[in-house]
């Protein structure tokens, strides 16, 4: 499995500790844009102050100028993940739809352990899991 680079080819990164020994490290690539086939799609930069728009609804390819929705988008791109279960320890890598579902009450992206079965969930920041 390919790692990243740089956070500029990310269209999602994460690196995180799971419960008291698990950890996981999440990414998304950037897609290339699908008309000219150029460069990789990104969030609109503005052009008076040539910042990136944080919370837009559409991604721009910077070549040709095609944009496409953010819901239209998503549903397209795999998550790839890096992960030490913390259920039994073992280290493995797995991908899965970038979806959030929930997950013991939290939105997360949800996988399972390819040793043990367990699903593990990646969560938001700041956001925990409830206890069983």
């Amino acid at each position: 499995m390919k790692e990243p680079e740089s956070m500029d080819e990310c269209f999602y990164f994460t690196n995180r500790t799971i419960g008291e020994k698990g950890q996981a490290m999440a990414w998304c690539f950037k897609p290339m844009c699908p008309k000219c086939k150029k460069s990789k799609l990104g969030k609109p930069v503005d052009s008076k102050t040539g910042k990136v728009k944080t919370r837009a609804d559409v991604y721009v390819c910077p070549s040709c100028g095609y944009e496409i929705a953010k819901k239209e988008l998503e549903p397209t791109l795999t998550l790839n993940i890096k992960y030490t279960c913390p259920h039994c320890g073992k280290s493995g890598e797995a991908t899965t739809e970038f979806k959030r579902k929930k997950f013991q009450g939290v939105d997360a992206f949800v996988f399972k352990c390819q040793f043990c079965g367990e699903k593990i969930g990646i969560t938001k920041k700041m956001k925990q899991p409830k206890k069983k």
